[in-house]
């Protein structure tokens, strides 16, 4: 199965090419984007949010001489406690931009309540769920927002917003936009580093959850491989 990952930082797309070996990877380059090769998986450090990653992930779908079967937004990311503790791993039932959209006097509005685009996508149903069962994961919605959440009051407001919220990250939606155009299924994984809420740098373990996410691919490399044509008509 051709699977194409997408990490915003090169210390994201080595945790998970680690998962397959002690082994150098091979790199090739395309236009916006240097790809590394590892256990079957092209992965590519993207860059930082949603714009960095629908670009580079688009340069990568568009170069290949194959096509891709699948794409996996994956890296570190923010837990909404209790549901998704630091050290855990999470797994997107839904991909959504928290803060595409508008400020009015009554509140924010979702980009959907401006008459126009669209502020999520649905990952294949029974791909989260073997992701889920193989790894642990928790799975939920994770957000995808421009600027980090750094208070209280605003992880309150995000949970009040997206109930089912899990976690946040800044990618997963620009690598979803990317992979709906060219009509291929996303998934987002992400290892959690630190609390959804005030700004701690002290508590974070990014370390931690970097090995977290190398564990949780060497896992997951055969659920994808047994991810059937069959099980994706299913959903």
């Amino acid at each position: 199965m051709r699977v194409l990952v997408v990490t915003a930082v090169p210390v994201e797309r080595d945790a998970v090419t680690r998962a397959f070996g002690d082994g150098q990877p091979q790199a090739h380059f395309v236009r916006g984007a240097e790809i590394h090769r590892a256990g079957g998986f092209d992965v590519l450090a993207g860059g930082a949010g949603p714009a960095a990653a629908a670009a580079s992930a688009a340069f990568a779908l568009a170069a290949a001489p194959v096509p891709y079967e699948l794409v996996v937004s994956a890296g570190i990311g923010g837990g909404f406690a209790p549901a998704a503790p630091v050290g855990s791993l999470v797994v997107a039932s839904g991909i959504v931009a928290a803060d595409l959209g508008a400020e009015t006097p009554d509140g924010f509005v979702p980009v959907t309540g401006l008459g126009f685009g669209r502020d999520r996508y649905l990952p294949p149903r029974s791909l989260v769920r073997a992701v889920a069962s193989a790894t642990g994961a928790v799975s939920g919605t994770v957000l995808t927002v421009s600027t980090v959440t750094g208070s209280a009051a605003r992880a309150s407001a995000l949970l009040a917003a997206h109930p089912g919220a899990v976690a946040e990250a800044m990618e997963g939606f620009g690598v979803a936009e990317a992979a709906e155009r060219f009509g291929v299924p996303v998934l987002e994984l992400r290892a959690v580093s630190n609390a959804v809420g005030p700004r701690d740098r002290a508590a974070w373990r990014i370390g931690e959850a970097l090995s977290a996410l190398t564990e949780a691919f060497g896992k997951i490399a055969p659920v994808l491989e047994g991810w059937t044509l069959h099980d994706r008509h299913l959903d």
